[in-house]
């Protein structure tokens, strides 16, 4: 019996939505890849990390730039006149997404996970969501940035997600019924919310938090 599992999690800016999962990655004993997963289809797919980069988690209706150093060997009809279009390049992240759950349990943060491993059976979807002061605090803290800022940035790292996210599931980012766990990071804290996804992931997996699959 496969008792591999998957936490996918998506999460607003300035949620403490990394931290949430790499804290639960930490205390499961699983991986856990949120960035990491550009690296990871940068040497898979043999194109540079830069093409990634400008796509990360933003939506279709345009391409990225020539292939200038591409080694790797595709199909036709991934190109458009030479340049490397969005739905090549989530193509090859949801492949190394697929590639990934299939050999070990692990967290994924955002890049469309849940809708990527929609047949996997045994995946936990969560959207992380916190109050707009909490979140305001935590990024201008992290970034340095003055508050005042912040907000606008939140603002528009929000929607890049939304609409990637909207266009490549064709479900809603942020909705209830698009997760079986929505919570709100201000009203437990981080640590508690932590606590809270454990139980549940004790719950639908079985795990003892001893050992990892």
């Amino acid at each position: 019996m496969d008792q591999k599992y998957i936490i996918n999690i998506g999460r607003q800016l300035g949620s403490g939505g990394r931290e949430i999962g790499e804290m639960l990655a930490s205390q499961l004993g699983i991986s856990f890849y949120d960035k990491e997963l550009i690296q990871i289809a940068s040497q898979e797919s043999g194109l540079g990390k830069e093409f990634f980069e400008k796509f990360d988690e933003k939506n279709s209706h345009s391409v990225i730039g020539t292939l200038f150093g591409l080694h790797g060997t595709f199909s036709d009809g991934m190109y458009t006149n030479n340049y490397l279009n969005n739905e090549t390049l989530f193509k090859i992240q949801s492949d190394v997404i697929r590639k990934l759950a299939k050999e070990k349990s692990c967290v994924f943060v955002g890049r469309c996970a849940d809708y990527v491993l929609k047949d996997n059976p045994r995946c936990l979807n969560i959207f992380i969501s916190a109050d707009i002061d909490d979140r305001i605090k935590r990024i201008a803290e992290k970034e340095n940035i003055p508050e005042n800022k912040t907000k606008d940035l939140i603002e528009k790292t929000d929607k890049k997600r939304s609409e990637y996210y909207n266009y490549y599931s064709n479900k809603i980012w942020g909705a209830a019924e698009s997760y079986h766990l929505c919570i709100n990071s201000s009203f437990l804290g981080i640590h508690d919310t932590i606590d809270l996804i454990l139980q549940l992931v004790k719950k639908k997996f079985n795990r003892s938090f001893l050992f990892s699959a």
